[in-house]
């Protein structure tokens, strides 16, 4: 059967001229010129995409997403306009269309757009009945990537939202955030999972080479160039690459990458002929790049070439929820690799595992678990396994509660009974978790493992309050 395609264009012409194209490419295609009349063929017929201009005489593009998205989430929307306007084709993908093309109309551009639109509906149909309203459905994610936190399931949500798109992206996050991995996962969840992903590590580029690792060489064509070398866009086409820290890329550099992301065509050093290409580009950073332009350093042109859409990637301290089930994940993982079959870890690891800072972020913790899994022989992880900087941490806990219990010595308490130590080691907690998470007392009580109701109760009775706390 023939896909059905409803164009809504007021300008008549247009409409027809896309009408004729489309039917010789073997579409079925309707036309209309306003949004009511569109309503009312939507009622009576079913249709698999939808072209609709932005700016129509009695509606706009917006208001004809939000009603199809919303009474016919099957049907697929791209939207046409005469301007360009990064934070509307945001906003509108947001709401669910697969596109944003901008006039002037070219009929390959617009084939291209209309047979990927298909095909990525085709792709994710089979997927649909499985969403989990609280979780965005990710495919091939890997398992150690998937929180439980907040800002995790943002960050899957967002992956879910832009991958089967062809949008360029930075990704924005401190180093060991884990953006390698999102970006990765980006590229499995797309049309391009079939093709390669290739990963570029631009704060190892030097200006001199920067040509010749992005868009290769021919043999002879410089001293030192031995043999013909193929670049990483060419490695890339019809995938994605992947360009870490480009804020650490020269100016120069960044000028060269600019010319083949507008054009789409590279040459290789030495050579005249042209590589088409096709490659979607994520970028990775954790310099603030908006600085980088005001100082100077950063092209504010490569910026909004790359800027069609950006991903914050959490640090491990923001989502604290998650820091036990990514030790989990990585825990199998070392157990698989090092042939080991360690369970658990001792509650006294876990314990410290939350209360850590991560300066590293899940990169740390991953070493950290494959070396605390070399160094265990039984079958869980205990404190004497882990870094000096871990029993460092341990060590300041214990000086705490011992300060706290000497206090309590000299005031003339010492016979007080079990009740009152009890009290003593859940103050203590209590003060912990509350410095970790900044005083937010909804992820204090998560990590506590009680409602905040009686985290409240807790906190009155330990007369427990943020001065306080700031002060010790």
């Amino acid at each position: 059967m023939k896909n059905k395609i409803l164009i809504i264009d007021d300008e008549i012409n247009v409409g027809l001229l896309l009408s004729r194209y489309l039917t010789k490419n073997g579409f079925e295609v309707s036309n209309t010129t306003t949004g009511t009349s569109a309503i009312e063929m939507l009622e009576n017929e079913k249709f698999d995409l939808i072209l609709c201009d932005y700016r129509l005489d009695d509606t706009d593009g917006r208001e004809i997403l939000k009603h199809v998205k919303e009474n016919y989430p099957a049907t697929g929307v791209i939207i046409i306009t005469g301007y360009s306007d990064i934070r509307l084709a945001v906003e509108l993908i947001k709401m669910g269309a697969y596109d944003y093309i901008v006039k002037p109309l070219y009929p390959d551009e617009i084939l291209n757009t209309v047979n990927k639109s298909l095909e990525t509906k085709k792709a994710l149909k089979k997927h649909s009945s499985n969403k989990n309203e609280n979780k965005a459905e990710i495919l091939n994610f890997p398992k150690y990537v998937e929180g439980k936190s907040k800002p995790s399931l943002k960050l899957l949500e967002q992956i879910n939202l832009v991958a089967p798109t062809n949008y360029s992206i930075i990704l924005h996050g401190k180093s060991g955030t884990g953006k390698e991995c999102v970006a990765k996962t980006i590229h499995l969840n797309s049309l391009r999972k079939n093709e390669p992903f290739v990963a570029m590590d631009c704060g190892s580029l030097s200006k001199e080479l920067a040509a010749s690792e992005f868009f290769g060489h021919e043999k002879g064509s410089f001293t030192g160039a031995l043999s013909t070398k193929v670049g990483h866009f060419e490695q890339a086409n019809g995938g994605t690459l992947f360009l870490d820290e480009v804020a650490n890329l020269s100016y120069e550099t960044q000028a060269i990458l600019l010319r083949a992301v507008q054009e789409r065509k590279i040459k290789r050093i030495g050579s005249t002929k042209e590589i088409d290409l096709d490659v979607r580009i994520i970028i990775a950073t954790n310099e603030n790049l908006e600085n980088c332009i005001q100082k100077g350093t950063f092209r504010e042109d490569l910026y909004h070439r790359f800027n069609e859409f950006s991903i914050n990637v959490p640090s491990l301290k923001d989502r604290s929820e998650d820091i036990l089930v990514f030790a989990d994940c990585f825990l199998a993982e070392a157990n698989e690799e090092l042939n080991k079959n360690i369970v658990s870890f001792s509650k006294e690891v876990k314990n410290c595992f939350l209360t850590y800072n991560w300066p590293g972020n899940v990169r740390e913790l991953k070493n950290v678990i494959r070396r605390v899994a070399l160094l265990t022989n039984g079958h869980q992880i205990e404190m004497s396994a882990l870094p000096l900087e871990f029993e460092k941490v341990s060590s300041a806990k214990s000086q705490q509660r011992e300060k706290r219990l000497t206090a309590l010595k000299k005031s003339g308490n010492t016979a007080q009974d079990l009740k009152k130590l009890t009290k003593e080691a859940e103050y203590t907690a209590i003060l912990n978790v509350l410095k970790e998470v900044n005083f937010n007392k909804t992820k204090a009580a998560k990590i506590l493992q009680i409602d905040r109701k009686t985290l409240y109760n807790k906190i009155k009775v330990n007369n427990l309050n943020e001065e306080e706390i700031e002060n010790r």
